[in-house]
């Protein structure tokens, strides 16, 4: 089975288009969470999803507090006004798709969670130590993230955990034990503003990381109209 595995499309949908049309015929989509903020296009994006065959989708902390089921204390201001925004926009439909989600699932072998498989939610996997703990909370030989918008492997050996960047384009076979996180579709922080997803095929364990390139400018209209906060309209340009 090869899966697309992708993370935070974070309501733009000229980027989920854009990776769907690399990607190609797929027999499963993993979608790891943060579906919907900061972006303009959160009905269209779950809309989009919601075509899709065998998908699997999580909830993220911006779907959460979407919905009103994490608070905005743990949001910084810009955070805070997207996501009001967002709850006034979102059709009931939208609403209901972001209410049925989970955070963690378990699916041909592999462990899938928003942020990481200790805290689903709300943990950043950001360097070795952080993933190190990580290790003793799931079961399988690998497990998926998103939430820090970074693309990045975490390899744990006997008693080490290493970190790899991978690098675009190329296919990765992944050894037992690894945690892998894709980077995201709609918002880059990596310094690539290019949407990053990555393609798994269960039989062989292999990874395949890829970029895209997307109509950045158009999503950027879309959102100074929308009146959405000016710092995650540049950021888009730069991948920051």
């Amino acid at each position: 089975m090869r899966a697309l595995v992708l993370s935070d499309i974070h309501a733009n949908a000229a980027a989920l288009d854009s990776v769907l049309e690399q990607a190609g015929p797929v027999d499963s989509v993993w979608c790891l969470g943060d579906v919907v903020g900061y972006g303009p296009d959160p009905n269209r994006v779950i809309s989009r999803l919601q075509g899709l065959s065998n998908l699997v989708c999580l909830q993220g902390n911006h779907d959460a507090a979407a919905i009103g089921e994490l608070g905005l204390e743990g949001f910084n201001l810009e955070a805070r006004t997207s996501i009001e925004w967002l709850r006034d926009e979102l059709s009931q439909e939208s609403y209901e798709f972001l209410r049925q989600l989970q955070p963690r699932a378990e699916i041909s072998g592999v462990t899938l969670a928003h942020a990481s498989p200790r805290q689903p939610v709300l943990e950043y996997l950001l360097d070795v130590y952080s993933a190190g703990e990580n290790f003793d909370h799931f079961d399988g030989p690998f497990c998926f993230v998103g939430h820090t918008h970074i693309p990045v492997l975490f390899q744990q050996r006997e008693y080490t955990v290493s970190l790899h960047m991978p690098k675009v384009n190329t296919t990765i076979t992944l050894d037992p034990r690894c945690i892998a996180n894709p980077g995201s579709v709609g918002q880059p922080r990596d310094r690539d503003p290019r949407a990053a997803f990555a393609i798994y095929d269960d039989q062989q364990h292999t990874w395949d990381y890829q970029r895209v390139e997307y109509d950045i400018d158009a999503v950027q209209k879309r959102m100074r109209s929308a009146g959405l906060p000016e710092r995650h309209i540049t950021r888009l340009a730069s991948g920051w």
